[in-house]
């Protein structure tokens, strides 16, 4: 299913972003038609649309914000975007219990999760959906839903996560998860932590995955190096993919350990998604606020494993808050000495669009107009105080938050020169 905008128009609309500073510190011109950025010029140099004006900052975006925005004071980014959501389960911390099954509803809050993590900057997001057993296909049936309403602001993928897949009770989820790849599912998931026979459950997933043709998404601590090993010689050449996320456990283990079962998975090729906020849902061992569960980013990439980051758990029963901010997982990445700002903030974007199977951007010429504006002068302002975004995708402004921050009481003294929120005006 395509998830490009609606209608030709907005397929052949050229947009000029006017006075964008780049992490490389030029100050630059973008000119996008259609989905693709057409070219990249010094300030000035781009001629816009004929007659086109600049609308002032903070005006309508989306519909009305005009062929011309200007980005002075801005730092202009690849989009991200989400790797590891459970759009099914977020939004629900407020309920008493187990959230509800009905279509309506969990179509609803997925809808509503998704554009929070839109206007974030996310132009796509993965989902992982839980399928079989009490839930049967109904909550695969909303955020497909939700993902069709949702096409031309932002592209969902969704993995159907069954909780068992051998034994007796294994035989149901198999067929479950067959039918759901069926429906439209993305890829195949699953939680072998959870299955009392957890290499047959990965052997059961990698097997429908290649014969679907599609990416595998497991849910797993990755805390037994014996249990990864396995895993590592099933994943080996299977394409399009295998993912593992959150792999805290193997922060758990001994060094020499841990590097070796990074070392066994960067050789299969297979990709981590780590979620620096903490757990989430899809594992039932994670306990809330438990201290010692983050992924160690530094000795995956160290082996050469490919690392993106999500957010995970947005305000459901696995974490009672939660923004499903992309720059809070990057930021929470720097501050923990995972990597450096930059590093963090290309794990967010090009390693999770690469996750994605998502093409890769750069603010280049010929690249997709996948685009986020964040008023900030560099990469750690802007996961500092990262307020107003722009965000783009397919070469069209679908979100746009503004922010301004003024300190009371100073108009009688204007000795004291306080900052708003950027040195610049935009």
């Amino acid at each position: 299913m395509s998830d490009s905008p609606r209608g030709t128009a907005a397929e052949t609309a050229t947009l000029l972003l006017c006075g964008a500073r780049l992490t490389d510190g030029r100050t630059v011109d973008v000119r996008l038609s259609g989905p693709r950025i057409e070219a990249v010029g010094t300030a000035g140099s781009l001629a816009g649309p004929t007659g086109a004006a600049a609308p002032r900052q903070g005006s309508g975006a989306g519909t009305g914000a005009g062929p011309r925005i200007d980005l002075r004071g801005y730092l202009l980014l690849p989009a991200p975007a989400e790797p590891h959501a459970h759009l099914d389960l977020a939004l629900t911390a407020g309920s008493a219990g187990p959230p509800a099954g009905d279509v309506a509803d969990v179509q609803r809050r997925a809808t509503e999760a998704a554009l929070l993590q839109l206007g974030h900057g996310a132009t796509a997001v993965r989902s992982h959906v839980r399928v079989g057993d009490v839930h049967g296909l109904r909550a695969l049936e909303a955020v497909l839903q939700a993902r069709r309403a949702l096409r031309g602001f932002i592209d969902v993928q969704v993995v159907a996560v069954p909780r068992l897949l051998t034994g007796a009770a294994g035989a149901d989820g198999l067929d479950v998860l067959r039918d759901a790849l069926k429906m439209g599912a993305s890829a195949v998931g699953g939680c072998p932590d959870l299955d009392p026979d957890p290499s047959g459950h990965t052997e059961a997933v990698v097997t429908l995955a290649a014969e679907f043709g599609v990416p595998v998404d497991l849910h797993t601590a990755a805390d037994d190096p014996v249990r990864l090993a396995r895993l590592a010689a099933m994943a080996g050449g299977l394409r399009p993919g295998v993912t593992l996320g959150p792999c805290h456990g193997l922060g758990t283990m001994p060094r020499e350990a841990a590097l070796r079962a990074a070392e066994r998975l960067a050789a299969a090729g297979v990709s981590v998604v780590a979620l620096p906020q903490g757990g989430c849902g899809g594992l039932e061992t994670v306990r809330r606020g438990a201290a010692g569960l983050h992924t160690p980013v530094r000795l995956l990439r160290h082996a050469g494993v490919p690392v993106a980051a999500g957010s995970g758990a947005l305000a459901d029963l696995a974490n009672p808050v939660g923004r499903g901010d992309p720059l809070e997982a990057a930021f929470l990445l720097a501050s923990y000495g995972e990597c450096d700002p930059l590093r963090a903030y290309e794990l967010i974007s090009t390693r999770a669009r690469a996750v994605l199977a998502l093409p890769d951007v750069r603010v280049e010429a010929g690249f997709p107009a996948e685009l986020l504006a964040v008023r900030g002068e560099s990469v750690e302002g802007v996961l500092t105080l990262a307020y107003s975004r722009v965000v783009i995708h397919h070469g069209r402004v679908v979100s746009r938050t503004s922010a301004v921050r003024e300190f009371c009481d100073t108009a009688t003294d204007p000795a004291l020169d306080l900052p708003r929120q950027s040195h610049r005006e935009a």
